[in-house]
């Protein structure tokens, strides 16, 4: 589901259900996880498992995958990548540093957020544009849909920057596509703050797609080099 959101050049591997939760973690992985809940544990375990295939696919040796600054994933060197968890479902997206300068992806319960979620979330000129895009597709839950998508440009936005980004820092325009059992589309995320520098430019909006399916929202960012 994801893989179909981004570049060619990356490696998606997703997991339904329990797949890969009792896949062996390295000691210094399941040192992180000796407090956890069970739920914590099996999400913890299945998203390594998926990005430890792609990196065999990429022909990389799967090595651990440590949380670093902010919970952000610290992937080997030559390598940029994603991860997301959510109800029985886990992916992770990797490519060469190469091939993108940074990605990100979310998935997330294609349900309405939990009252009060989506004033916390949305600027005043987003939540307007909902509003209008819930008349046209009401088989979309658009404040969920804005959720994920904030979430996958905070996740391309940090390794190019190790800076927090909120919620209230991007201003995020969603369109819509597809029938009805498979809506689909695209958004861009324009920074209200100053962007990161790739290469010789400065960002000033990131542009990312998105998918419902089988119960789930996907979102993701691609930050190509130029």
């Amino acid at each position: 589901m994801i893989g179909e959101l981004l570049p060619q050049t990356v490696v998606t591997v997703e997991a339904y259900g329990h797949e890969g939760a009792d896949a062996p973690l390295y000691p210094e992985e399941a040192a992180l996880m000796t407090r956890a809940v069970a739920k914590r544990r099996r999400e913890f375990a299945v998203v390594r498992s998926c990005a430890r295939r792609a990196m065999e696919k990429l022909g990389v040796p799967p090595q651990p995958i440590l949380p670093g600054e902010r919970g952000a994933p610290c992937w080997p060197a030559g390598l940029v990548g994603s991860m997301t968890h959510c109800d029985d479902y886990g992916a992770a997206a990797l490519v060469r540093a190469t091939d993108l300068a940074s990605l990100g992806i979310d998935a997330e319960v294609h349900g309405p957020l939990p009252e009060g979620v989506l004033s916390a979330v949305a600027l005043p000129t987003e939540a307007e544009r909902l509003r209008r895009l819930a008349a046209q597709r009401p088989d979309v839950h658009w404040d969920r849909l804005l959720f994920s998508a904030k979430e996958s440009v905070y996740k391309a936005w940090f390794p190019l920057t190790g800076k927090w980004l909120g919620f209230e820092d991007a201003d995020i325009e969603l369109s819509a596509g597809g029938p009805a059992e498979r809506p689909r589309g695209t958004f861009r995320a324009t920074l209200l703050v100053p962007g990161p520098q790739v290469g010789d430019r400065r960002l000033g909006h990131f542009d990312g797609h998105w998918t419902a399916d089988r119960g789930l929202i996907a979102t993701a960012v691609a930050v190509p080099h130029d």
